[in-house]
Formats: C-alpha cells, sequence, structure tokens
C-alpha cells in the first residue's frame, strides 16, 4: 500500500492511496477543488502540474493502472449541466479541461465513462443548493482512467444516480 506521493501539501490531505496486485495497481485519487478560495484554485493548479509527469512515470512503469476518485474537474460540456454559464467556475475553467485532455490525448490514458459511453451525459456529483440533484443540474467530476493496457478488459459501466448516497454518485466499471 503506497499513502502518498511525498509531497506534504498533497499528502497530508490524504489524497492519494495505491493498492497493488502484482502487475496492477488501483489507485484511489481526490484532486483539490478550488471552488472556495483563489488560493486553493491555485493549489489545485500547482498540484495538476505536478501531479503529470508522476502519471506518465505511471504509464511508462508498464503496469496496468486504475485511476480513480473525485477529480473535480468536468471534462467538457457533456459533462456539465450549464457549461456556459460555469465557464468561467473552478471544476470547468479552460485551464482543467484542457489538462485533461492532455491526459487522455497526449498522454494516453483512457478515460472509461467517455470510452464506453461516448455520448453519454450522465452526472457524478450535484450540488446541496437549489435542488440540483432533483432537477438533474449536475457535474461529471468522479472519474476512472486506466492505463491503455487495460482497455481491451473494459465491457461496461454505470452511474448510480439512486439510491442517494452522498451528493456524489458511485461510479463502476466491469472489467474483462
Amino acid at each position: 500500500m503506497i499513502g502518498g506521493l511525498d509531497w506534504a501539501p498533497f499528502d497530508e490531505e490524504g489524497r492519494y492511496i495505491e493498492a497493488r496486485f502484482g502487475d496492477l495497481s488501483v489507485v484511489s485519487l481526490y484532486l483539490p477543488s478550488g471552488s472556495s478560495a483563489e488560493e486553493r484554485q491555485r493549489f489545485k493548479f500547482e498540484v495538476m502540474d505536478w501531479i503529470r509527469p508522476k502519471f506518465t512515470a505511471m504509464l511508462a512503469s508498464g503496469r496496468k493502472i486504475v485511476l480513480c476518485g473525485d477529480w473535480n474537474i468536468a471534462h467538457t460540456a457533456m459533462d456539465i449541466r450549464n457549461a456556459k454559464s460555469n465557464a468561467k467556475n473552478s471544476g470547468f475553467l479552460p485551464e482543467e479541461r484542457d489538462w485533461m485532455t492532455a491526459l487522455t490525448v497526449q498522454d494516453g490514458w483512457v478515460a472509461i465513462y467517455r470510452s464506453l459511453k461516448p455520448d453519454g451525459q450522465d452526472y457524478t456529483w450535484w450540488s446541496q443548493r437549489g435542488a440540483a440533484r432533483a432537477k438533474n443540474v449536475g457535474w461529471r467530476i468522479d472519474y476512472q482512467m486506466v492505463s491503455p493496457n487495460l482497455k481491451p478488459a473494459l465491457y461496461g459501466c454505470a452511474i448510480a444516480a439512486e439510491p442517494k448516497f452522498s451528493d456524489h454518485a458511485p461510479f463502476t466499471v466491469d472489467y474483462d
């Protein structure tokens, strides 16, 4: 079990844990939210810059890797109910979306939901305000990404909006 990535500001917030099973790594990742203050958004950007090379090294290791958790970023307009009105909000900033695109397009990570459901518009998080969940005004900010060597094993995924466990919905993946 690996409980951090050797950077105190990140590790002290308990944002990374990795379990290894032979050549398979399963990582639970919790990227910072920047919605509470400018300082937190700066930290989020710092984490994004710092962790991307670590993700690249993971891919280069040849291990089978599953990165899952709350990424606090809605990648595309299909991943958020009100894209236009949220374009300047943390979690849907152009820099955040570009970073997600770089992970998948340039670096090779496979975003499972989008890979299996290219036209899907399900959400994994709803604000606790304004009856957002009842109105399905959500964001898809919880992801599972896999190394390309796991892509052939993917055969299904689902987001279970009900029953309600929290402001997030479970996202499950079926592997062959």
